[in-house]
């Protein structure tokens, strides 16, 4: 029998249709914009892909299972403090994450000056130092659902370590 690794990366993703009449949260930050996400919670597919790559690398499940979006406790639940019940549920199975990176696939709006507070806000939940949590933005060039202005995809990457 092999002994278990110390580290342990897993994968997330998300993806919501804007709406109109609700705000923009993505990675914890309010972002102006004409329309916000269509979702249960705040819709936050930033928060959502990064606790599905943590819970992932940490073998404890994903998303759904532990905030499920037909359980009324959740309804319009901050996806920041979901993140945050993620991370202890991970570390009550003996995991913690030690480097996170966030793509954020989205035509508009533009999001580069609001990367520093999502990375700092997300550092400040996962624990970890801004050096070690990245956010990028991406366009897909105006192809596709994305591209038509439908809404938004995010793939997240966490890397976890046995504690």
């Amino acid at each position: 029998m092999s002994k278990s690794p110390r580290l342990r990366v897993g994968i997330g993703y998300d993806s919501h249709r804007f709406e109109s009449g609700r705000p923009l949260i993505l990675g914890g930050q309010s972002i102006p914009f004409a329309q916000g996400l269509k979702g249960h919670s705040d819709a936050d597919a930033v928060s959502h892909a990064l606790t599905d790559a943590i819970l992932g690398a940490s073998g404890a499940g994903d998303i759904g299972r532990l905030f499920p979006d037909d359980d009324p406790a959740w309804k319009d639940a901050d996806s920041l403090d979901l993140l945050r019940l993620a991370v202890r549920h991970v570390a009550a199975v003996g995991w913690a994450p030690v480097q996170v990176d966030v793509t954020v696939i989205i035509e508009r709006p533009k999001l580069a000056s609001h990367i520093p507070a999502m990375e700092q806000g997300l550092a400040q939940v996962l624990g970890l130092d801004t050096s070690l949590v990245n956010v990028k933005a991406k366009t897909n060039e105006g192809m596709g659902w994305i591209g038509r202005g439908e809404g938004v995809a995010v793939i997240a990457v966490a890397t976890v370590e046995a504690r």
